[in-house]
């Protein structure tokens, strides 16, 4: 069982911005300069970010950048790989292992969009089987986990002081 948590140090960036243009390549695709502006926001961005909010951080080098745009470079490095769509907080973050060890489960934290992804088929595979019990087939390759992270839990909102999520 392995587990990556996000690394953003310069080197390894343009390691993953490199990885990122030959697995395009290899597949056929273009790893366009729009494409690879958003995969390196969001590769330097600390945990997960909103369309929007993505949107707002492209505009400071590339002013004029419009929504769909963005929606459709979302889209491409997200079919790639290159990419995961958190459906639990509406956003998006950089796979930190795109082109090495394929990632099963995502654990994303509710309240500050930290994502750590894990690699553990046994414990996938055991809930694909429990799923097929039930009728229904998993979609999908990945597992998105909410969670609270260990930073957010030793902080605690004044929400959650008064019992709430």
């Amino acid at each position: 069982m392995g587990t990556q948590a996000h690394s953003h140090s310069s080197a390894k960036i343009q390691h993953q911005l490199l990885t990122a243009e030959h697995l395009c390549s290899q597949r056929g695709s273009r790893l366009t300069p729009l494409r690879k502006r958003v995969l390196e926001t969001l590769l330097r961005h600390h945990g997960s970010l909103k369309a929007y909010e993505l949107l707002d951080a492209l505009r400071t080098n590339t002013p004029g950048v419009a929504p769909p745009t963005v929606y459709r470079a979302l889209d491409f490095l997200t079919e790639q790989g290159l990419i995961h769509r958190l459906d639990a907080i509406n956003a998006w973050t950089a796979c930190t292992d795109a082109g090495g060890t394929r990632h099963d489960l995502l654990i994303v934290c509710i309240r500050c969009g930290t994502v750590a992804e894990l690699s553990d088929p046994d414990l996938s595979q055991r809930l694909a089987d429990c799923v097929a019990q039930t009728g229904f087939a998993l979609d999908g390759h990945e597992t998105e986990l909410r969670a609270i992270c260990a930073r957010c839990l030793a902080n605690p909102s004044p929400s959650t002081e008064a019992g709430l999520p």
